[in-house]
């Protein structure tokens, strides 16, 4: 890419630019002439500048927009610009016109085709330019966009990834080339990721969704490490494309963060209203990469490993007001069976012959979780979790977990363990942190799971 250096996903949440706008295309009717074909241009530009009109933040100050998120985002730069730049990429190169035709149809799915319209590719691009021209600046005069600081991310220069996107499209060609309408268009694909690499994948993309080649797991892995290098959100890959999951298993640790009922457990503040709503959104939450129905499957399974084990209610309910820091609106089990009821809710949507089988526990991690529960139950005896609430014994809560790492199950008892440890604000040491991210990478958790309490280590 050339020109303004902006960190895409601050600006999109999904796809945009030509890509984005081959997108509208696939999902109109076809144009039955050219002043139609135009029309979905700027409806396409008006539907953008409806949903992110600058007019509202005009009148702040830098710092003001700084704190609301306005840095740098598309609120100054607008679709058109990115548009702009992207047709410029395509007309102003060395491309043939029959390259640019043939992935322009490939993208658009041939709904409209410049050439049976009396138009070069070239001059149908110049066309969507000069709508472009005529839209209003949206820019803000005398301000310029500066890196977030929270994202400061910015895409890859174009000889840093311009070979790994041409060998995916050299993949697709010796997997998939068949699924194209043209047998030309890999290699018209390759020649715009030659030339431009960030748009070139996005067409790519497009291509792929628009004629449902089935990608499988691991090259939809690369595809979003490819996405992520370039700053794009997920959603850009993820969107309408036809992925082969791989089937539902629990026991896949492959999410970055918390998860199951620790999960749940850490998403629950002092106004949650520990509603179904609640619990849906939890099980809702698939990480990006995971089989539909992870989420709801793991939090599923860690909910019947406690329904079906020895503790009594007031045990499960001292356990999940500790690690929550909030009480369940009912007690013991029958919160339990609500947690349980909405993720197979969940589940009969996405994975309707999934079966919920609870695996065996891995109980060879068992002492060694429960020698680091004890040291930190030695010092919290007297503590109490949420005073203002419904208190809840320190004390109760550490019982409650040697209960779960020795006889239920070490992992969910680790996990566990970790919220409360937030709850309770154990201060850890710099030995004990590095203990517990061991214990972490032993049961194959998420690169940040851990991390998590990474805040309550000493002298940090």
């Amino acid at each position: 890419m050339t020109g303004r250096q902006e960190p895409y996903y601050v600006d999109y949440d999904a796809d945009f630019g030509l890509s984005g706008l081959t997108e509208a295309f696939t999902l109109s009717p076809a144009p039955k002439d050219t002043g139609a074909a135009l029309g979905l241009v700027t409806a396409k530009l008006d539907a953008y500048d409806l949903e992110c009109a600058v007019d509202g933040v005009g009148h702040l100050s830098a710092d003001e927009r700084s704190i609301l998120g306005f840095d740098i985002s598309h609120d100054e730069w607008g679709y058109a610009d990115d548009l702009r730049e992207d047709v410029r990429g395509l007309v102003e190169s060395p491309l043939t016109d029959e390259a640019i035709r043939t992935v322009w149809r490939a993208a658009a799915g041939g709904a409209w085709d410049p050439a049976a319209h009396g138009m070069s590719a070239r001059d149908w691009l110049r066309r969507v330019d000069g709508i472009c021209v005529a839209r209003p600046h949206r820019r803000i005069p005398g301000r310029r966009p500066a890196p977030s600081a929270l994202w400061d991310h910015r895409p890859p220069a174009a000889d840093e990834v311009r070979d790994d996107v041409v060998a995916e499209i050299r993949f697709c060609r010796e997997r998939s080339a068949g699924s194209f309408p043209s047998p030309d268009t890999p290699g018209a694909l390759e020649e715009v990721a030659a030339r431009v690499p960030e748009l070139g994948f996005r067409l790519f993309l497009r291509a792929l969704k628009t004629h449902s080649v089935r990608i499988d797991k691991e090259w939809y892995d690369r595809l979003q490490a490819l996405a992520e290098r370039f700053g794009h959100s997920s959603a850009l890959v993820d969107s309408g494309l036809d992925i082969v999951w791989p089937p539902l298993d629990p026991a896949r640790r492959d999410t970055t963060w918390d998860f199951g009922l620790s999960g749940l457990a850490g998403k629950a503040h002092w106004d949650w209203r520990a509603s179904r709503e609640e619990i849906r959104s939890a099980a809702d939450g698939d990480d990006v990469g995971q089989t539909p129905g992870s989420a709801a499957a793991v939090l599923l399974e860690d909910t019947l490993r406690l329904l079906g084990s020895a503790l009594p209610d007031a045990a499960l309910s001292a356990l999940w007001g500790g690690a929550s820091g909030v009480p369940g609106p009912v007690e013991g089990r029958d919160w339990l069976r609500l947690i349980a009821d909405v993720c197979r809710e969940r589940l009969r949507e996405v994975a309707p012959a999934y079966r919920p089988v609870v695996a065996p526990a891995r109980t060879e991690l068992a002492d060694v979780v429960l020698r680091e529960v004890r040291e930190v139950a030695s010092t919290v005896m007297v503590r109490v979790i949420s005073p203002h609430w419904r208190p809840v014994l320190a004390v109760d809560v550490t019982d409650a977990l040697e209960h779960v790492v020795t006889r239920i199950d070490p992992d969910l008892g680790f996990r566990l363990f970790l919220r409360v440890l937030i709850e309770l604000s154990v201060p850890l040491t710099q030995e004990q942190y590095d203990r517990y991210g061991a214990i972490g990478e032993r049961i194959g958790y998420g690169a940040y799971h851990v991390s998590d309490v990474d805040h309550l280590t000493e002298a940090r």
